[in-house]
């Protein structure tokens, strides 16, 4: 979950604000997305064995379903009140 402590978001704010900015200014292509998301799960790894990269596996599945819970699946329910249900 990618809910950690105040004091932890602190730390990281700063780096993550400044990838906003550059966001901002040139925005990233689904591929860029991908390596930039390979690439720190990468240097998460402190030594290659079965548990850390299952450890990584998680933390990506549990990214991915927080991602659908709260960001998707509004989406969704916006474009089921504009075009209609199918179920």
């Amino acid at each position: 979950m990618p809910y950690i402590k105040h004091e932890q978001r602190v730390k990281l704010e700063s780096l993550i604000q400044s990838f906003k900015d550059k966001m901002y200014m040139d925005p990233l292509s689904a591929g860029e997305l991908n390596y930039i998301i390979t690439q720190i799960s990468l240097a998460f790894l402190q030594n290659v064995s079965y548990a850390e990269l299952n450890e990584v596996v998680g933390i990506l599945e549990c990214v991915k379903q927080e991602f659908y819970r709260r960001v998707v699946a509004e989406y969704e329910d916006e474009k089921i009140q504009e075009n209609g249900d199918v179920y």
